[in-house]
């Protein structure tokens, strides 16, 4: 048995012959024939009176593909190892299952499978794309595990800033979900110094709070209710008459983009008009930190959105912050439905689908217009291709055009 204190060796996944493989491996699962058709043509098929708009980008991006490659490469190097993974590797069931069925085991979260404190140093731990926190990422290292770590760029990039923040003594204003497993990594790095401080706000309205704070400062009443208001979303020890001095806005990857540097607008105004524009320049910091997949799918969107459609369908796991922002999107243009997959499409008098209000399944009758209709569909970066054809397939089958007649329309 490997010892428990010496490190790992590093082990390269990608080697040629491995990628192959997976490659193989992930298009048999993935693949769809039906979504490389719609782009072929431009992102849209009519068929019998029934047309599908696929906006322009949509599902997997680069982040997802790697980590999910990597993770069936080391289903394949360390097939003789216990594998693990720290919850979801993205956030879509049906993918999941699929790493499931690999044999990775989870160790994280209400599903969890195992338990970190019984890892070796024989066993193989997979970061997901979203990443970890520290103190999880340090419990792992101390047991010895292999690590294999598909944590994308993007967000790797947002904790370069934020750990600078805290070596700065500049308090990290986090845009986004404050129980998102990216945030809480994100939020980890914030404090790794020792000597920084976070907050994690997601609303407008909750950044207009803290902007009234930094121009008026407060009470001991007022501090009272600031810190209630964002219990669980500030770090220990933060004080809100001291740690908002200094802060820089940083963020969840998957955020909107609008809304990210609208919380840095009010963030800097509030400072500026606290300290004087020059002073603010000190005591004020902003980095464009939106990932770049998730702009596109946004900015795609919204152009598919500017063309007549009867309704909209937004594909993906519902915990997907990404593709909750479509949703959002569409939901303020036209009839929008949010489901997890096909099964969703129940009938043309009935869909189930996500409504992020009461964050539960709702069924929406009388939901699919009579041909001639338009129905646009968008995915989000974790959406993998075979899930949009079925849907598309679904959707054809309502009005009884099978896939044979689709693929030769």
């Amino acid at each position: 048995m490997i010892p428990p204190t010496a490190k790992p060796a590093r082990v390269n996944l990608r080697t040629p012959d491995v990628m192959a493989a997976v490659q193989a491996q992930v298009e048999g699962h993935y693949r769809s024939e039906i979504v490389e058709k719609l782009r072929a043509t431009g992102g849209t098929l009519t068929c019998d009176g029934v047309t599908v708009r696929l906006a322009k980008q949509f599902g997997f991006c680069y982040g997802v593909e790697r980590a999910i490659d990597l993770a069936y490469a080391a289903a394949k190097v360390f097939k003789d190892r216990r594998l693990f993974i720290l919850g979801e590797i993205i956030h879509n069931p049906e993918v999941n299952e699929q790493i499931a069925a690999l044999g990775i085991r989870n160790v994280l979260g209400k599903d969890k499978e195992a338990e970190v404190d019984e890892l070796t140093a024989e066993d193989v731990v997979i970061v997901p794309a979203f990443g970890t926190d520290v103190t999880t990422l340090a419990r792992i290292k101390a047991r010895g595990a292999q690590i294999v770590d598909t944590t994308c760029g993007d967000v790797m990039s947002v904790w370069k800033r934020v750990r600078q923040n805290a070596t700065d003594d500049v308090t990290s204003i986090i845009h986004g979900k404050a129980s998102h497993e990216e945030t809480k990594a994100t939020a980890s790095r914030a404090v790794l110094s020792g000597k920084g401080h976070y907050l994690v706000v997601l609303t407008l309205a909750d950044t207009d709070y803290v902007c009234d704070y930094i121009r008026h400062g407060g009470t001991p009443e007022k501090r009272a209710a600031f810190l209630e208001k964002f219990r669980g979303a500030y770090s220990e020890g933060f004080d809100p008459d001291l740690h908002l001095r200094r802060v820089g806005v940083a963020n969840q990857t998957t955020m909107m983009r609008g809304e990210t540097e609208e919380v840095q607008r009010r963030v800097e105004a509030a400072v500026k008009e606290r300290d004087g524009a020059e002073k603010a320049r000190e005591s004020f910091r902003f980095f464009d930190t939106i990932c770049g997949a998730t702009q596109e799918r946004q900015d795609a969107l919204k152009e598919m959105l500017d063309a007549p459609m009867n309704l909209l369908l937004v594909i993906g796991g519902y915990n997907s912050s990404n593709t909750s922002h479509l949703a959002e999107m569409g939901e303020a243009k036209l009839p929008t439905y949010f489901i997890r997959n096909a099964t969703r499409l129940e009938s043309t008098e009935r869909i189930v689908h996500y409504d992020q209000h009461a964050k539960q399944e709702v069924a929406t009758d009388h939901w699919l217009p009579q041909r001639p209709v338009v129905v646009g569909i968008t995915a989000g970066a974790s959406c993998p291709n075979n899930l949009i054809e079925e849907t598309i397939l679904r959707l054809y089958e309502l009005f009884g055009i099978d896939r044979a007649r689709l693929i030769t329309a």
